[in-house]
């Protein structure tokens, strides 16, 4: 019997899954990035936004964020939050929902606020709309092709620094799985433990994974394979899941057979897109790839003034 089925092996985090101080970290990052010009060992000696400053701070505007190809859209609830460093007179208005997949054309929703205030957020609000959107929208392009299984789609940890938890939860709005969050929630013996397994004298596999398990009886144990007879001593020593590493197709269907329910499987190593469709056959529990995140483009989302 599995000590960790399917469901806890993977999951969706949401947006009130994320620590509302990450997010506002992220966006100070970012405006004092184009106001300040941080990152600059020598920083500017005029900082903020001249070009905005023709216009008087009485003057006000509205306008319409479009999106201009077809997309799922992302990233929705961080445009109040970037809107809200320049005060209250600042709004938005949604016109979609988050992670609904909308058509060339929609009006996304509608700020309004200070054009001063506008002008200055407009590009942080699209950069982050228009990057994460292209994250859901290839997500789901790679879930739709795995349909009608039941394989689920597994992110990796090839994200951008700092902004992995922001890519994930794009992921998971785009209808995919998030895997390790990080190093920390599940024990992972990927090819270079097993290496030392196989090198050392002193480590034995099996004694390990039994003391991996009292040591943190809360977290799935997983082990990646590259070849088929790697497989029975992982089941042997009870793991959670096996990564199955760059494998054939045809040694994949293998391995599915001879795990069976013994251990959940994933598929992993360079998969792209065209291969989903003959993956979802062979009964896998997961398929994994960082694709939908490293290799997205971003949505062509737009701001048109009223």
């Amino acid at each position: 019997m599995k000590n960790f089925p399917k469901d806890a092996l993977c999951q969706q985090i949401t947006w009130s899954d994320l620590d509302p101080l990450y997010i506002d970290q992220l966006i100070v990052h970012g405006l004092n990035e184009d106001l300040n010009g941080t990152g600059l060992k020598n920083l500017p000696a005029q900082v903020g936004d001249p070009s905005s400053q023709i216009f008087p701070l009485s003057e006000r505007g509205r306008a319409t964020l479009i999106a201009r190809e077809a997309c799922v859209v992302c990233g929705l609830p961080l445009i109040p939050l970037i809107l809200n460093k320049f005060g209250q007179d600042c709004r938005f208005q949604a016109h979609v929902s988050e992670g609904m997949q909308t058509a060339k054309g929609i009006a996304l929703g509608i700020i309004e606020g200070p054009a001063q205030s506008l002008l200055q957020a407009e590009r942080l609000l699209l950069n982050f709309l228009q990057y994460m959107s292209g994250i859901a929208t290839l997500t789901q392009t790679y879930t739709e092709h795995l349909l009608p299984s039941e394989t689920r789609l597994l992110d990796t940890r090839k994200t951008i620094p700092a902004y992995r938890m922001l890519s994930k939860y794009a992921f998971a709005c785009g209808g995919g799985y998030n895997h390790r969050l990080g190093l920390f929630d599940r024990v992972m013996l990927k090819d270079n433990h097993l290496a030392i397994f196989k090198s050392s004298s002193q480590v034995a596999f099996k004694p390990i994974v039994s003391k991996l398990r009292s040591q943190y009886p809360k977290l799935p144990i997983q082990v990646e394979v590259d070849q088929l007879e790697q497989i029975p001593s992982a089941l042997d020593a009870k793991v959670d899941a096996i990564l199955l590493d760059n494998f054939s197709h045809e040694e994949l269907r293998k391995a599915v057979s001879l795990i069976g329910d013994q251990a959940c499987t994933e598929a992993s190593g360079g998969i792209e897109l065209n291969q989903l469709d003959s993956l979802k056959t062979l009964g896998l529990d997961f398929v994994s790839t960082g694709a939908p995140i490293h290799q997205s483009q971003w949505v062509d989302i737009g701001l048109d003034w009223l």
